[in-house]
């Protein structure tokens, strides 16, 4: 049997082609070694529950295809979009459909909401902004394709491509403001990561483990850092990609380095605050005192966000391509390759709940209402209570 670093040498080999022959990549364990491989996913085991996820309603909005979509929330609506290019507008409340729309294109990034607009972008390159009801207000280019959740703010509309660029476009017409791009290594990680905004600055992890604050407004870059330095004898040893968004607060911005490094910063002056060695191509959530991460093997952990010392660390989820876990009242949720959604115990990551949903879960559950949304890759969108 080979080891967890092996395996992950071997993903990281595998992802490396795929990003140099511009093909998707396969987003499950099983997808990448087979049913037969060497290193299997953890077997779930049964443990008594303390907790109940309960579904409040169940709405299609279409396959996600071979990229993460994930849905997008406003004060009263939630908007969904498949790989195939339907866009669906969906009642928060009953989760009733009230309008369905084809776009033309092949969503690869979306959706995101924001300055009265619904944001979705294709694998051709295409930014399209449309209105609440479902009016197209324009649609705009950038460099390669769209990967990522176009994002809005400061009458900017914030779009990461595939090829690493970042451009910010108007609001009211689509047109380019600005544009940031930097150098790339040989071998780079083909991913889904896009930008965090957090008061008027775009935070943005790239290849090579670099880390960047761009102001929203006009582009200009505040700091930038590096979060993980590649180590290693061959370049594939030494992709250490920044492959998720980052996440910050008013105080800090953490991300976190495909085969490197976790780090915080301060988010104004980016001067470092700390790091360590744990290594993740999914990504993380920050809430008040603390930082909850899935690592590259697939466990779930909270950290202290001041010092970065383990709180706790569930092993369970082994290799079950295990998503980004959100944080939700005494409860911390993670969904895995097989539609499982785990709710683990935020005082010690036991298990408290568990419910198996219609696809895999690879976007990172959000919190609705009082509750939880969830979009599994089939296109299945669930309003869900956990209690």
């Amino acid at each position: 049997m080979i080891s967890a670093r092996q395996h992950l040498f071997r993903l990281t080999l595998l992802l490396a082609l795929f990003a140099l022959g511009g093909c998707s990549a396969v987003d499950t364990v099983q997808g990448w070694f087979g049913k037969s491989g060497a290193v299997e996913p953890a077997k779930l085991q049964d443990f008594a529950e303390t907790a109940k996820f309960e579904v409040r309603w169940h709405a299609d909005v279409g396959s996600s295809g071979a990229n993460v979509l994930q849905p997008a929330l406003t004060a009263d609506a939630i908007y969904g979009a498949s790989g195939d290019g339907m866009l669906t507008r969906i009642d928060r409340a009953s989760g009733k459909q009230v309008w369905r729309i084809e776009s033309g294109i092949t969503v690869s990034g979306g959706v995101g909401a924001g300055e009265g607009l619904v944001l979705i972008g294709s694998n051709k390159g295409d930014v399209l902004a449309y209105d609440e009801d479902g009016k197209l207000r324009w649609k705009s280019k950038v460099s390669s394709e769209v990967l990522s959740t176009p994002q809005a703010a400061d009458g900017i509309v914030v779009v990461r491509s595939g090829d690493g660029r970042i451009a910010g476009l108007d609001t009211s017409d689509g047109k380019r403001v600005w544009e940031y791009e930097r150098s790339t290594p040989a071998l780079v990680v083909r991913s889904h990561a896009g930008v965090t905004i957090q008061r008027g600055v775009a935070f943005a992890g790239f290849a090579g483990g670099k880390l960047a604050a761009l102001k929203v407004k006009d582009g200009s870059v505040l700091w930038e850092n590096s979060v993980s330095q590649p180590r290693g004898n061959t370049e594939l040893e030494r992709i250490s990609d920044i492959t998720s968004n980052p996440v910050a607060d008013d105080e800090q911005v953490c991300a976190i380095a495909f085969q490197g490094r976790v780090a915080c910063y301060d988010a104004a002056q980016g001067s470092p605050l700390w790091n360590r060695d744990i290594g993740s191509d999914k990504g993380m959530m920050l809430l008040r005192k603390y930082l909850y991460l899935t690592d590259a093997n697939g466990s779930v952990m909270a950290l202290d966000k001041v010092s970065g010392s383990t709180l706790w660390k569930n092993e369970q989820l082994f290799m079950r391509d295990t998503s980004i876990p959100y944080a939700i009242g005494n409860f911390v949720v993670a969904g895995d390759y097989e539609g499982y959604l785990h709710g683990l115990s935020r005082e010690d990551g036991s298990f408290a709940a568990r419910i198996r949903l219609d696809g895999a879960i690879q976007a990172a559950p959000q919190q609705l209402d009082d509750g939880l949304l969830v979009q599994t890759r089939d296109g299945d969108l669930y309003s869900l209570s956990l209690k």
